[in-house]
């Protein structure tokens, strides 16, 4: 099996190389671009079966964040709930013959993992304006600055570092296993992949969710809590 830091090459577009994470990750991305666009070009207000499965799985996302960060949902659902279903897709791309997931790569990882430090900072301000989310890193002296600072570094990594090992760990035991036993003995480890991949898609969500409640700061007013009851409950 190929280092983790090595790249392989999946085609070039002229002098520029792509490699296999990448192009995987485009297929990916173009997977949930028009998977989404099908499913949801004809809603209607008495749902199919796929609406309300659509609907269902919405409800829980939004249920989820309430419970996360005591927010309205609607600023947060797309940015969390694509992450949710990448890193689903990404991680159970890995029981496809050849296909090596893109989480188990660390440049896919960071990626991921910049794109939740961008959108903290993105709500952080946006709730609060420059002045306020600059003063929770004050908190709750001035001498916490460069703790404060730090941790907005180590939290990112450590992001970088719980997925790419639990993802990249995942495919080297099912591929050594594969090696030395054949092809229907890893089967029972292909299927506790498979629910490894959900938990880690989970877990990074809900970390993301957590860090962003952390900068938007619901708990000292800058952002207001939603108590409401979910869109048709009772």
């Amino acid at each position: 099996m190929a280092s983790p830091l090595e790249l392989q090459t999946a085609f070039r577009l002229g002098p520029v190389v792509i490699s296999r994470p990448v192009a995987t990750t485009w297929a990916l991305m173009a997977l949930l671009v028009v998977g989404s666009a099908l499913a949801t070009r004809r809603l209607t207000l008495r749902p199919g079966n796929v609406q309300a499965f659509l609907e269902l799985i919405v409800d829980a996302l939004d249920s989820q964040i309430r419970d996360t960060m005591r927010v309205d949902p609607a600023p947060y659902r797309s940015l969390f709930g694509t992450i949710f279903l990448f890193i689903l897709l990404a991680n159970w791309s890995a029981l496809l013959p050849g296909v090596e997931p893109p989480t188990a790569r660390l440049e896919t990882d960071a990626a991921l993992a910049l794109v939740v430090f961008a959108a903290t900072v993105y709500h952080g301000l946006r709730t609060q304006g420059v002045r306020g989310y600059l003063k929770t890193f004050a908190e709750p002296s001035l001498f916490m600055v460069p703790l404060n600072l730090v941790e907005q570094v180590t939290r990112t990594f450590s992001l970088i570092v719980r997925l790419f090992g639990n993802v990249m760990s995942g495919v080297f035991v099912v591929g050594i296993v594969l090696s030395l036993a054949g092809l229907l003995v890893p089967i029972p480890l292909m299927a506790l992949d498979l629910l490894t991949g959900a938990v880690q898609a989970y877990i990074f969500a809900i970390l993301a969710m957590i860090f962003t409640a952390a900068a938007i700061a619901p708990e000292n007013g800058a952002a207001q809590p939603f108590d409401g009851a979910p869109n048709g409950s009772d």
